[in-house]
């Protein structure tokens, strides 16, 4: 074996190993993502507001990104199931009203014996309460689009803009949300109902909910008042 062929092993090892400890370094280190710097250093100088105490008593083992509360998560720090600012109007208000009306709907109106709707009308219903709570869960619990932060600017990307409230590059379609105190892709609006940002990962499933729980709600308000009125 020549010395040249050796040298050439041992950079194709090196190079290897050189990428086999990029990867370990990307699995071990947690996603840094924008968040708002005032938030940042408030909660390094330990003057940050703390939280409700709805907050500390269910979020207590959520890792805290801004106002996002990271219920799971992977290994590299990316959201599994993410709670957003307003998760208690959402768990507490949007949720009984589905789910508490559309029970008394379907116990009352059509699983009676003496109802005067087919039975049919029970398996069309059912799946459509069901359907609207599972969009409502995939809306509020999903992540909506964070952005990683980025310090320094991809020379091969000119689009990007500078946002000074999170101290990142930004891509033109991301925009900071004062409530969720994050960059988010393809943000629309914080809604309420859903209690969390709406952005580009989470837009689709906000769709078929509003699509779902109008349909339900007519549906519901209609067969109501055709069991009054027989």
């Amino acid at each position: 074996m020549t010395s040249m062929q050796i040298d050439e092993e041992g950079s194709i090892t090196d190079e290897n190993a050189a990428i086999q400890q990029n990867v370990t370094r990307r699995r071990t280190t947690k996603i840094q993502y924008a968040v708002s710097k005032r938030w940042e250093s408030e909660r390094e100088s330990g003057h940050h507001k703390p939280q409700d105490w709805m907050s500390r008593l269910c979020c207590c083992c959520a890792r805290q990104v801004g106002s996002m509360h990271f219920l799971c998560e992977r290994k590299d720090g990316s959201p599994i199931v993410v709670a957003g600012p307003m998760w208690p109007f959402c768990l507490f208000v949007t949720v009984p009203i589905i789910s508490v009306l559309g029970g008394f709907v379907l116990y009352f109106c059509i699983l009676q014996k003496n109802a005067p709707l087919p039975w049919w009308v029970a398996i069309i219903y059912a799946p459509f309460l069901g359907g609207t709570l599972f969009s409502l869960f995939m809306v509020s619990c999903r992540d909506p689009g964070l952005i990683e932060r980025r310090t320094a600017q991809d020379p091969s990307v000119n689009a990007f803009l500078w946002n000074e409230q999170v101290g990142s590059y930004r891509p033109p379609d991301a925009l900071y949300c004062r409530e969720c105190q994050v960059l988010i892709e393809d943000y629309d609006h914080l809604c309420p109902w859903t209690g969390t940002g709406i952005g580009r990962k989470n837009m689709f499933a906000f769709k078929v909910f509003v699509v779902l729980v109008n349909l339900l709600c007519y549906g519901s308000i209609g067969i109501t008042a055709y069991v009054l009125l027989s």
